[in-house]
């Protein structure tokens, strides 16, 4: 899809698809016919090139989607000249382009000369930064205009994709971290606590908690990948229980089903222990009888749900909303960040779900795909 650009510089192409059509074709031997390139394969091909843009600049991947976009345009040399990075060049004519690159960079302006073209591409959404902030193109060979600012849009898409991805992914990483720094200090210090009051009297329970306690810190705080099952969120999510029921006693009641078609599951990491401990602490320490936690999976068709609830004071469902929008003074932040991080990984569909009133508990539910690409823990 084509979206509107300045008369000069023709539309800005979305992807491949206002790159192909204007390539040009091949003769064949006998000069009779144009014989133009496969669909599939120049399909295939510029997949190949948007990979190898999200690589680092220089690295052999870099140079090898170079290699592929030379072959597009008909180029015998290719290069992508990043501000402040290493150029990635293949093919002929590496000096003379280096040099050339520099002048449209500086000019801010596509830039030709002894069978060179070079091409500011411009950064940021829709290009809305000055020409040559993501880099130089530079094309060596006999290369229509057209098809030089076709591939130059191309590759700046290209990048563009390939740094909000980063983006994207740096973020993500962020709201784990802050996960991981949001375990509650007070219940550690109860936990460590009420283990060391056992040494003496019931050692060997003592050395379970102790056991259950590096458990649970160890699935919250390991540096590991971003996924992992719905079996070992459960086994922490045990290893939080035990430990709270060993603070709390007869006050914290716990009731927990889980269907075994969900253990397998693939399901960002801590994205259910901080449900359970928002029930625990909003819900079972606020009320002065305790209360029930109850935490459920099952299979529904091709999701997978999760709900965990409690029967505490509750809230208002205004005061809800404002917990998942993030502007609840005080409190939910860990709800929060779970809530982006499910609507990250598989879609606005997926963020939490909060069913509450006042003085009528509070139910979190999770509900994920079963199976969703990319998603593997």
């Amino acid at each position: 899809m084509a979206v509107p650009g300045d008369p000069e510089r023709g539309p800005r192409t979305a992807g491949l698809g206002g790159l192909r059509p204007r390539l040009p074709g091949r003769r064949r031997p006998d000069g009779a016919a144009t014989v133009h390139p496969d669909p599939t394969d120049v399909l295939d091909t510029g997949v190949a090139i948007a990979a190898g843009l999200r690589e680092p600049a220089g690295s052999p991947a870099a140079v090898e989607a170079m290699r592929r976009l030379a072959g597009l345009c008909g180029a015998s040399g290719a290069g992508l000249l990043p501000p402040g990075e290493p150029a990635t060049w293949w093919g002929a004519e590496r000096e003379a382009g280096t040099a050339l690159a520099g002048r449209a960079r500086s000019g801010g302006r596509r830039v030709s000369g002894a069978g060179l073209v070079a091409l500011p591409l411009p950064a940021g959404p829709d290009g809305a930064e000055d020409p040559g902030e993501a880099g130089v193109l530079v094309l060596a060979g006999e290369v229509g205009v057209p098809a030089a600012r076709r591939a130059a849009g191309f590759v700046a898409d290209a990048l563009e994709r390939a740094r909000l991805e980063t983006g994207a992914a740096q973020a993500e990483l962020s709201r784990l971290r802050a996960l991981r720094a949001q375990i509650s200090p007070h219940f550690v210090y109860n936990a460590l606590t009420t283990i060391a009051s056992f040494v003496r009297s019931d050692p060997a329970r003592a050395r379970d908690l102790l056991e259950t306690f590096a458990e649970f810190i160890r699935h919250s705080l390991a540096a590991r990948g971003d996924y992992t099952t719905l079996a070992g969120e459960f086994r922490s999510v045990e290893a939080y229980l035990t430990l709270a029921r060993a603070v709390l006693g007869d006050r914290l009641r716990v009731q927990v089903r889980v269907a075994p078609e969900v253990l397998p599951v693939a399901i960002p990491v801590l994205a259910l222990q901080p449900l359970v401990e928002n029930a625990v602490q909003h819900g079972v320490e606020r009320s002065s009888g305790g209360g029930l936690v109850q935490v459920s999976g099952e299979a529904e068709g091709d999701e997978c749900v999760v709900a965990v609830e409690d029967d505490g004071p509750g809230m208002s469902p205004e005061h809800a909303r404002d917990v998942l929008a993030g502007t609840a003074e005080g409190s939910g932040l860990a709800l929060v960040n779970v809530d982006r991080r499910l609507r990250a990984v598989y879609g606005p569909g997926h963020g939490l779900v909060i069913e509450t009133a006042p003085d009528a508990g509070t139910r979190i539910v999770l509900r994920v795909p079963r199976f969703a690409p990319g998603v593997l823990p």
